[in-house]
């Protein structure tokens, strides 16, 4: 059995021409009233709002250095800058130093112990930055070839 001929809309349309052919003083008021939902629907998809992708932005780069610029003055920039990044590490380890130097003073003055603090601190520090050497080791033993 074909599928066109289970589903031929043909004859529904025959039958529903042939009804509508008949004279009936309802005939407009049911069909404009049956139209309703559809000219809803069409109605209230028509005023559907769709938001665009916003649009890529236009990037422009500045540049604050010149453009024809040597080695030897990328160089020199360089240097420069390290010496002046040397100096703010310099003067932030000055005021490090300055606040322990004052929590000392408080820890003494409240007192606590703060020479047995620092050097177990000290041994905390030394054993974190060892870990990871023993690690390391251990795994270049355990990755031995054992023959």
């Amino acid at each position: 059995m074909r599928m066109i001929s289970r589903f031929n809309p043909a004859g529904g349309i025959r039958d529903f021409w042939d009804e509508f052919r008949k004279p009936n003083p309802l005939r407009v008021p049911i069909l404009l009233v049956s139209s309703i939902p559809m000219a809803l629907t069409v109605w209230w998809a028509m005023g559907e709002k769709v938001i665009a992708p916003p649009e890529r932005p236009e990037v422009t780069y500045i540049s604050t250095l010149p453009e024809g610029r040597t080695d030897e003055e990328i160089r020199a920039s360089n240097l420069e800058n390290q010496r002046y990044n040397d100096r703010i590490r310099a003067l932030q380890a000055e005021r490090d130093e300055e606040v322990r130097d004052m929590y000392r003073q408080l820890g003494r003055a409240t007192g606590l112990d703060v020479d047995a603090m620092e050097a177990e601190i000290e041994a905390d520090r030394a054993a974190q930055e060892a870990a990871p050497r023993i690690r390391a080791q251990s795994d270049n033993g355990s990755n031995a070839d054992p023959r």
